[in-house]
């Protein structure tokens, strides 16, 4: 028999970030007590350090190695295509495309994390809103910075446990909370998250600027990097130019940094992080910290991360991406062949979200979608003369310039944030295993397979009476 109180919603109402609201997400001192709500939302400064708790939690220790993070939930869409490789250890699951029955350490932690994180959002958004002594000006920004945080939550809830939004918006997704509750809400659907999701970024769009306390918080640009990636998945090609070029500000030279590529990806300062997560020593993730604990071989970490041969042949060997080496003197048939120099490990090592060639190839991606070739054409070369010195503008058009732009963002964002998947499912295509894989067959994903989403978590369907027990039929 159901409890009448779900169990995932009272243990985020438990944990809310009220505890850890004092918490600076640059050098998170430890609290030392718990503050009220009307402490916390009794000034600017207040909501702002509660903000800062609400971030920590980002890039915080959640459950487990592959479990802690955003960070995990992107490198575990890497895992899952045909680009990376993994040992049979930590995101093993993720690689061999089993990870996703209802009792599963995968489907529960991309369950449970975003809720959390939601729920602290909710907090801060209604907490400001009833507020009586932040000034009004102060809380439109303040409420912007929630919703925009609640928004990049449901977009990965709504990506993980569903199919994509043009497979059919109508199809069941998880339920919508925009206020604490002590009961479980029915399933909602694709097109009510992608509406909520949509109507929280535009207004962040609308009420914030490009001020922000540090790299980790969100302003303006941040806003509409994550809305241009939801626009790819809706197909608003004019939305998702707009917003891709917003969040770069639209003179791509003036954000890239070629030389900085090859330097470990650690560095939250590099001009072309938009939206990253500090760490420091005291508040390390120490292991947890995917990808770069897992793809630095040089230092002592889990090595457990290598790269398909088809994958690496696609580099030219001036790219300045092209840093695979064959680090352990195996064969090519080896699925050990080649490991890469691009992540440093260290356990202050920072992570990046967004990073601004995202946006300039998603807006390539929307030019070539609204008819205009030529400049989707002339930004792709932009990337790619960028990376390499001796890049060559091709001769490609229709379909195989759009092929290039898909590969283009392979190469540029491998083992970062799952791009490969994320486009794989977004245009209903599937992903062939090929090469030197560890598992090929078996882990190979068709059109719209259902592998691309997770089931319902058997913890929430058992604690929520408003959700079926048979809600993952045919899931």
């Amino acid at each position: 028999m159901k409890k009448h109180i779900s169990k995932l919603i009272l243990a985020v109402f438990c944990a809310t970030a009220l505890v850890s609201c004092t918490e600076d997400i640059l050098t998170d001192p430890k609290p030392t007590e718990s503050v009220t709500a009307e402490v916390i939302f009794n000034s600017r400064e207040g909501a702002e350090a509660f903000i800062s708790g609400i971030l920590r939690r980002f890039r915080a220790q959640f459950t487990s190695t592959d479990a802690a993070g955003v960070n995990s939930i992107f490198f575990a869409r890497a895992m899952k295509g045909n680009d990376v490789i993994q040992a049979n250890n930590w995101f093993g699951f993720d690689y061999s495309n089993d990870n996703r029955e209802p009792t599963y350490r995968r489907t529960v932690f991309n369950w449970e994390f975003p809720y959390y994180i939601i729920n602290q959002a909710n907090t801060l958004v209604n907490g400001v809103n009833e507020s009586g002594a932040i000034p009004e000006e102060d809380k439109v920004e303040l409420v912007a910075q929630g919703r925009a945080m609640r928004a990049f939550m449901y977009f990965q809830l709504a990506m993980e446990y569903q199919h994509t939004y043009a497979y059919d918006p109508s199809l069941p997704a998880p339920p919508i909370y925009l206020e604490l509750s002590l009961e479980g809400k029915p399933m909602s659907t694709l097109q009510e998250v992608y509406n909520l999701i949509i109507d929280d970024l535009t207004y962040a769009v609308d009420n914030l600027d490009d001020y922000r306390l540090g790299k980790s918080y969100v302003n303006q640009n941040v806003a509409n990097a994550i809305l241009a990636q939801v626009y790819q998945v809706t197909e608003n090609w004019e939305g998702a130019r707009a917003a891709a070029i917003a969040a770069y500000g639209g003179d791509p030279l003036s954000v890239l940094d070629a030389a900085g590529y090859a330097g470990g990806f650690s560095d939250i300062t590099n001009i072309e992080w938009i939206w990253a997560a500090p760490q420091s020593t005291d508040q390390s993730n120490y292991y947890w910290g995917a990808p770069h604990s897992m793809a630095d071989h040089y230092t002592l970490s889990y090595q457990a991360t290598f790269f398909n041969n088809d994958f690496v042949n696609l580099f030219s060997t001036s790219d300045v991406r092209n840093l695979f080496v064959n680090g352990y003197g195996v064969p090519d048939a080896d699925y050990r062949h080649y490991i890469t120099t691009k992540f440093t490990f260290n356990f202050d090592s920072d992570f990046a979200y967004i990073r601004t060639p995202e946006m300039i190839l998603i807006e390539a991606e929307a030019n070539y979608r609204l008819g205009d070739e030529a400049k989707a054409h002339d930004l792709l070369y932009t990337i790619q003369s960028n990376r390499d010195p001796n890049a060559v503008k091709s001769s490609n058009s229709g379909s195989a310039l759009f092929e290039e732009i898909l590969v283009e963002r392979r190469k540029e964002l491998y083992a970062e944030n799952g791009v490969e998947w994320f486009d794989a499912k977004r245009l209903q295509r599937g992903i062939t295993r090929t090469g030197n894989h560890r598992i090929k067959e078996s882990a190979s994903l068709s059109p719209n397979d259902n592998r691309f989403f997770l089931k319902i978590p058997q913890e929430e369907i058992d604690a929520n009476v408003n959700i079926d027990d048979n809600v993952n039929a045919g899931r």
